[in-house]
């Protein structure tokens, strides 16, 4: 599919392209959504996600697939966003800013990587947040509150 074609789905701080990209991605404000084939633009309320005690990102994630974007141009991603989305076979951007018709104008001008891995630890509850992983690939262990033993961290 040729960039020029794929509906984007931008993280913004508003509900317009004027609007500054906002970085994080599961408490963003706005989801707005472009699609370049017929030049429209649809703004998706974030509100409800990013008020989320947890599992923000997770739920932004399936808000973004249920609108058919196809790439997210966006600051940060945490593993468990970023894993839902690439599933759903939406690509990720991630370390952008400025406006979002900016962005979209870099996007469009194949000026943007795509990500290969999520760039934030996530919640430190995630069990596969970087800062959880040893470096041969094993969970860190943690300690368990006020005097208790440490576990697996799932294992």
């Amino acid at each position: 599919m040729a960039v020029s074609s794929r509906k984007i789905a931008i993280t913004a701080c508003g509900d317009s392209s004027v609007a500054q990209i906002y970085e994080r991605f599961g408490r963003t404000y706005w989801l707005l959504i472009y699609d370049p084939d017929n030049d429209s633009w649809q703004a998706i309320d974030n509100q409800e996600n990013r008020n989320c005690l947890q599992g923000a990102g997770l739920a932004t994630a399936k808000e973004l697939i249920r609108s058919g974007a196809d790439v997210v141009l966006t600051g940060e991603t945490g593993p468990k966003a970023f894993r839902t989305l690439k599933a759903a076979g939406i690509e990720v951007v991630q370390n952008v800013s400025g406006s979002v018709f900016e962005v979209v104008q870099s996007w469009l001008g194949g000026d943007l990587e795509l990500a290969t891995a999520a760039n934030d630890a996530g919640s430190p509850d995630c069990l596969m947040a970087p800062s959880r992983i040893e470096k041969d690939g094993r969970r860190k262990k943690r300690p368990m509150p006020a005097g208790g033993t440490e576990i697996d961290g799932g294992r």
